[in-house]
């Protein structure tokens, strides 16, 4: 059964769409717009559809605190035609009464498509979907990200940090809660090349507003990653990786130790 509420874009009880259906009609309607944009290459003939991307393995042999945390992570990017990038990772989680990688038996996904508003523009539209195990918990998000470390007036400090920053602002929200929630969305990457060129720190922080949660659960809760690598030998990495999760009644911090292979284009 349908849970009902309003879409986050209207004000007032004018309009009220199932959730599911209301969000997951706006991702196939974007989904068929992007196909279109590129139909006519794809017809013609094969071509060279990505600009560079990557694979991004991750596995997590040790949990600090919360073994049931996720302990293999694999993320994905790629560059496209018409000013378009797609990112997206999947997590896998450990059962809660085995080890390390003893059972997978849970998973979390964000997929994102971003268009870049126009030519050398630090501003994305962007479309976000998360999934998880369990019922009625997708989410549609539709809103702005700023590459801050690209704007021109930032960009000379962020370069003499070696520090890439963006901001997303995920300002509608589609879902099964009743409440109008969003999120801001932090990503940085920070490399260390007065130390080496082996080294780097990156991650992520989410606040979440403004949701339906439990009395355990914090106001507006926060989920944030920093991972901290270590290239051994080509495109071989140690990693460590410190998790704060608020949405966790107890254990609310983690650290998570393993490694990391990418693949580049």
């Amino acid at each position: 059964m349908y849970v009902k509420r309003k879409c986050s874009f209207h004000s007032g009880d004018l309009r009220v769409f199932p959730a599911r259906f209301c969000y997951r009609w706006l991702l196939c309607c974007c989904w068929f717009f992007w196909g279109c944009m590129n139909a006519g290459a794809a017809f013609a003939a094969e071509v060279s559809n990505a600009k560079g991307g990557f694979l991004d393995f991750n596995l997590y042999p040790y949990l600090s605190d919360v073994p049931s945390d996720n302990s293999f992570t694999l993320n994905m990017a790629t560059n496209l035609p018409n000013r378009i990038s797609y990112f997206g990772f999947i997590n896998l989680s450990n059962q809660a009464d085995r080890g390390e990688l003893g059972d997978l038996a849970g998973y979390y996904t964000e997929q994102n498509i971003r268009w870049q508003l126009r030519e050398n523009s630090v501003f994305d539209a962007t479309l976000q979907y998360n999934t998880k195990s369990g019922n009625d918990n997708d989410k549609l998000r539709l809103g702005v990200r700023w590459r801050a470390s690209d704007s021109g007036f930032l960009k000379p400090f962020f370069n003499a940090l070696s520090l890439k920053w963006s901001v997303n602002f995920h300002v509608l929200q589609f879902d099964d809660d009743e409440r109008r929630a969003w999120q801001i969305e932090h990503a940085f990457a920070l490399s260390f090349p007065y130390l080496s060129d082996r080294l780097y720190l990156a991650g992520f922080v989410d606040h979440n507003i403004n949701e339906t949660l439990g009395p355990s659960v914090p106001k507006n809760p926060v989920v944030a990653e920093a991972q901290l690598g270590f290239r051994l030998i080509e495109n071989f990495f140690v990693v460590a990786e410190y998790r704060l999760n608020e949405y966790r009644t107890s254990d609310v911090n983690n650290l998570a130790v393993g490694f990391e292979y990418k693949m580049k284009w």
